[in-house]
Parts: structure tokens; C-alpha cells; sequence
């Protein structure tokens, strides 16, 4: 059950990905925006989307800004949660949300100071959409080596004993890393250019 769940919400993240992509090409490259400052510009990049449609910009706006609403309240409450759990194992504190504050200060406290430090940012003067873009090449460069390790533990039988990865999930695990690890050489081989 679990991992048919899994594999459906991947394949539907999978579609909604590439119908963002295919949207913002057709929408925003093609008409020459490729400097976006917030997600105000965003969002009135958006406006000749569909020509046809009365009042298709005001959609496209409104649909707009519900999904960065959608996404805030998924991704704040996930990312903080994240980071206190990641920490937590780290320094062998006490976590879990089924805890209370006084079991487990170290952990809330983590992801009180997130949800803070995403509230500063807000408000600051650091530029939303460079921030993702920035997190976004980070997160590509550190996937490699991580990726590495999985792969490495995938395939170890002294960890998983007969569970270690198939043919077909390590042609596709070490063709995802080559072509990561390939992106990320040609990602700093042209970062002057850009």
C-alpha cells in the first residue's frame, strides 16, 4: 500500500513539475521575461498566459498566488519540521511531534527559530527568487555525493543483506548520478556566462 502511494504521488509530482516547466516556457521565455524579482512580477508575467479567455490573467494571477499560499503553508511546517528531526539525530537530542515541549525543548525550539528565520526573510531585503535559485544549485551539488552514498549502502550486503537494489534500480540510481554529476560540471563550466 505504502509503496503504491508513494509511486502515484511521485508520478504526479512528476506531472505537475512538467507542467510548471512547459507553462513558464511558453508563458514567461517566450515573452522575453527571464529576470523575475518576486513573485508579484511572477504572478503579472502570468497575465497574457491565455488571450483567448476573459479575464484569463486575473486567473492566472489568482491561481498564482493560491499555489504560493499552498505551498507556504505545506512547505514551512515540512521544512522546519525537517530540519528540527535532521538536527535532532545529529546531536542525539529528543524528538517527535507526539512529544511535549518539556521532553523535547532542543527540537521545538529548532523549529520555532525556523519558522522565524523564514519569517525574516520575508521581510528582509534578500531576493526571494535568487534565494531558491541558489538553494536549488546547492541542493543539485550536494545530491551528488549523497547519491553516492546511497548507492554505495544500496548495494552493501553486509547492511541490507538479500535487499540490496536490483539490475534495474542501480542502472537507473548510477545513470541519475552520471547525469547529475554531469550537470553539475557543466552548471560551474558555464557559471561566468550567465
Amino acid at each position: 500500500m505504502m509503496r503504491s502511494d508513494t509511486a502515484k504521488g511521485m508520478a504526479f509530482s512528476q506531472v505537475i513539475m512538467w507542467a510548471i516547466i512547459i507553462t513558464t516556457s511558453g508563458s514567461l521565455h517566450a515573452h522575453n521575461i527571464t529576470d523575475i524579482q518576486s513573485a508579484d512580477q511572477a504572478a503579472k508575467a502570468l497575465e497574457p498566459l491565455v488571450k483567448t479567455f476573459p479575464n484569463s490573467g486575473e486567473i492566472a494571477k489568482t491561481i498564482f498566488a493560491l499555489g504560493i499560499i499552498g505551498t507556504g503553508l505545506l512547505a514551512i511546517p515540512v521544512m522546519a519540521g525537517s530540519s528540527a528531526y535532521a538536527l535532532s539525530d545529529t546531536l542525539g537530542w529528543k524528538q517527535g511531534l507526539n512529544k511535549k515541549f518539556k521532553q523535547a525543548k532542543a527540537f521545538y525550539l529548532v523549529i520555532a527559530a525556523s519558522a522565524i528565520i523564514g519569517l525574516w526573510i520575508n521581510f528582509s531585503s534578500i531576493d526571494p527568487i535568487k534565494t531558491l535559485v541558489y538553494t536549488a544549485v546547492i541542493n543539485g551539488v550536494v545530491a551528488v555525493p549523497i547519491l553516492i552514498a546511497i548507492m554505495k549502502i544500496a548495494n552493501d550486503k553486509r547492511i541490507l543483506k538479500d535487499r540490496v537494489n536490483g539490475r534495474i534500480s542501480n542502472i537507473i540510481g548510477w545513470a541519475t548520478l552520471i547525469i547529475m554529476g554531469i550537470s553539475v560540471v557543466i552548471m560551474f563550466a558555464t557559471w561566468g556566462n550567465h
